[in-house]
């Protein structure tokens, strides 16, 4: 078996919510391989990051609850993923 690669778009919970610390604990909760800050408006921003993972069952999901979880997420969601 491969690896899957995941992109994922994390919402704060609020504009008030500190991105540095909220990217802090993304890193220390699923491994990261790129993570970029994009601006949505009225002060608010997303996260969106490249994950891999061993492809498995339910690695996916299980990489996306993970974050759900995270203190200041508002919304974790996959925009795609592929094997490699």
């Amino acid at each position: 078996m491969g690896d899957v690669v995941i992109i994922l778009k994390i919402m704060p919970e609020s504009p008030e919510v500190d991105l540095g610390a909220l990217e802090g604990a993304i890193r220390g909760a699923v491994p990261v391989q790129d993570l970029v800050v994009e601006p949505i408006g009225f002060g608010l921003s997303a996260l969106k990051l490249a994950v891999v993972v061993p492809d498995s069952e339910g690695a996916p999901d299980k990489v996306e609850e993970s974050l759900r979880m995270l203190e200041g997420v508002g919304s974790a969601e996959i925009v795609s993923l592929t094997l490699t």
